[in-house]
């Protein structure tokens, strides 16, 4: 237990860490890792920022996905993997996505994770995995190893609930793109279900009572001082 919560704590250190880097404006911080997604002209453009951005080193589990007229760059598949050593690679993704003239585009750097509640006793993550063909990424979840998919998370459910299973859609934005989120989902029909924890997190709903938790967090968190 106490190993747990030394790990945990470092884990924490490392985004928070990353946050407090007043040089990073390009990234966002989502529940996937520090992501930045940069505009250029082409298609063409963003294969050959992905491959000069692929020379920097030190990269390893880096995620680049090339779509349109935009590259998207992941340091890490998760939040709590983020480390020190990733500051300073966010800032050669930075430089070299400059050299290039492309833009940083903070309001379209985003992570979706579907949350799969249960009882302990019945929480069957390699179920998903198997089904999905995901790979492990910690002990309650699992995640696309092409990294298109959403992540899936096994959320425990309190035993005191009379519903024994449910689902819903995480979705984790920049902090300053949150407010605007939400309120384009509350334009297309949608409603509020709980915002008792914004600007941090708000619960929302389809009229068939489906529900997305819209989340700045940890974009939003607090630097240390």
């Amino acid at each position: 237990m106490q190993l747990t919560r030394t790990v945990t704590r470092m884990s924490e250190q490392g985004w928070r860490r990353f946050l407090a880097e007043e040089s990073l404006q390009d990234w966002v911080v989502l529940h996937g890792g520090a992501t930045a997604v940069f505009r250029v002209p082409s298609f063409g453009e963003a294969g050959r920022l992905a491959a000069a951005i692929a020379q920097i080193p030190g990269l390893s589990e880096t995620l680049l996905t090339v779509a349109d007229d935009r590259l998207t760059v992941r340091l890490t598949r998760g939040v709590f993997r983020i480390e020190e050593r990733h500051i300073d690679l966010a800032r050669a993704i930075s430089a070299v996505a400059r050299s290039h003239d492309a833009v940083a585009d903070r309001g379209a750097a985003q992570e979706v994770q579907l949350a799969i509640a249960a009882r302990p006793d019945e929480a069957d993550i390699g179920f998903w995995r198997a089904v999905l063909g995901y790979a492990p990424l910690a002990g309650d979840n699992a995640a696309d190893p092409l990294g298109h998919g959403p992540t899936i998370w096994m959320q425990n459910l309190n035993p005191d609930k009379k519903l024994r299973h449910a689902m819903h859609v995480d979705v984790s934005v920049a902090h300053d793109q949150a407010e605007a989120r939400v309120a384009a989902a509350l334009a297309a029909g949608g409603r509020i279900v709980d915002d008792s924890e914004a600007p941090a997190t708000w619960i929302l709903a389809d009229r068939a009572g489906n529900r997305v938790c819209v989340a700045a967090w940890p974009d939003g968190a607090v630097p240390p001082t």
